[in-house]
């Protein structure tokens, strides 16, 4: 089974996540996960649909597609 998603999956989440979008982690397993509702910033998306992030808190783990959960966050903090 193939677990990679297509281009169009891809390229979609690239539409929807561009560099800089400001994102709050809502799930994340893995023991160096920042802690839940650490806001980070999206440096890019790679050919998995992972977001490449910066997190407020220093951290750089990815976010994997169709595992990890975020939300997109305005300026302020708000969820959008």
């Amino acid at each position: 089974m193939n677990n990679f998603p297509n281009r169009d999956t891809i390229e979609r989440i690239r539409r929807e996540y561009p560099a800089g979008t400001r994102v709050k982690l809502l799930e994340m397993d893995d023991c160096f996960a920042p802690p839940i509702g650490t806001l980070g910033t999206v440096i890019a998306v790679d050919d998995c649909a992972d977001l490449i992030m910066r997190w407020d808190n220093g951290s750089s783990l990815n976010v994997v597609f169709n595992h990890d959960r975020v939300v997109k966050v305005t300026e302020e903090g708000e969820s959008k």
